[in-house]
């Protein structure tokens, strides 16, 4: 592995964030191995200037919201590859790279004939990033069949190997994301894929997309196409409208909130929880306040989905902090509801 890399400066993050803000990084590096991660920890060590600069890891830059300029070091994760590590008895074990794009790699392990992924197909980002988000669709969670990842600790420099255990996973969050953004890289990510697979078909959705068709046995690239086909209908693709998916977080409220909110109003979409809580969806809320279709000067919310900020041209961090806090305002004054955001505002 090379361990050369180029640290650039003043760099446009513009075509590498899916919210397509004119974005600009003070100082900037494309990581394509572990050596030169190394060598980089090597030079801000040396580097007081570069040392003192924040550090912010980009993968696919799906689920960040940035500002005009950023007077951080970015760095870029871009270390590919993606093979079968081993096999139990139960799994197969694949690993992937950090840098690998998520769809691409679920349509990968489905190729190879290995289930399980299928469930969290067309999700925007990087295989790196998933378990920072603990990404999440159709009744799956990245967690349900994560095995283990790589990262590299900046402090020590050495490399430390995180089981499920490790990473503090829970609806949205991580070790990665709420405890130690700054401290560590993930340099690739394992997967325990089950030999005896069973669809999820617990959305109604997913269901009616494959009964419509005369799939009564699904294989797992057919769960896949209905999860591809239902969310084309509901989710602007980032390439033609600039957005960060699923913007808010579904809330989980006490028992006792959501049934007076079914009092008020009989038709709140509401999921029972294992602990007696319940999830709301968070798109119907926002949708009862009126907000979706709304256009702003640069910044709205998605005609098909409520829970989608987009852009409308020249949109900045500002505007969609704006907006969104508007609408958590709204909702919180109908409902008593509080709206988490998902993106990362940078």
């Amino acid at each position: 592995m090379k361990p050369e890399f180029t640290l650039q400066q003043d760099v446009s993050l513009h075509s590498l964030n899916s919210f397509g803000i004119n974005a600009r990084a003070h100082r900037f590096v494309r990581i394509e191995n572990l050596a030169q991660l190394q060598a980089l920890r090597t030079q801000i060590l040396a580097d007081t200037l570069l040392g003192s600069l924040p550090r912010f890891v980009l993968g696919g830059g799906s689920n960040v919201i940035l500002s005009d300029r950023l007077p951080h070091l970015v760095i870029q994760m871009a270390i590919m590859g993606r093979e079968m590590v081993c096999e139990t008895d139960e799994n197969y074990i694949i690993r992937s790279g950090a840098g690998e794009n998520w769809h691409a790699f679920v349509l990968w392990t489905l190729t190879q004939g290995y289930g399980g992924l299928e469930n969290l197909s067309l999700i925007p980002g990087t295989v790196g990033a998933s378990p920072i988000q603990n990404i999440g669709a159709y009744g799956l969670e990245m967690q349900d069949y994560f095995y283990s990842l790589t990262a590299f600790d900046f402090v020590s420099g050495e490399l430390k190997t995180f089981l499920k255990q490790d990473c503090a996973f829970g609806y949205r969050d991580s070790i990665f994301k709420s405890g130690e953004q700054d401290r560590y890289v993930i340099i690739d990510v394992s997967f325990a894929l089950p030999k005896q697979w069973q669809p999820r078909l617990s959305y109604g959705d997913v269901a009616k997309f494959l009964h419509d068709r005369d799939i009564a046995t699904p294989a797992p690239i057919d769960v896949s196409n209905a999860i591809i086909a239902i969310r084309q209908s509901k989710l602007p693709d980032p390439a033609v409208i600039g957005n960060a998916g699923s913007f808010f977080k579904n809330p989980i409220v006490p028992a006792e909130l959501r049934n007076q909110l079914l009092q008020q109003y009989p038709d709140c979409v509401s999921y029972p929880q294992t602990n007696g809580d319940f999830k709301l969806a968070a798109g119907w809320l926002i949708d009862q306040c009126g907000w979706k279709g709304h256009s702003g000067e640069t910044v709205g919310v998605y005609e098909k989905q409520a829970l989608v900020l987009i852009n409308l041209g020249g949109a900045t961090g500002a505007a969609v902090r704006a907006l969104a806090q508007e609408i958590q305002a709204d909702v919180f004054k109908k409902f008593s509801v509080n709206l988490e955001v998902e993106p990362v505002f940078v």
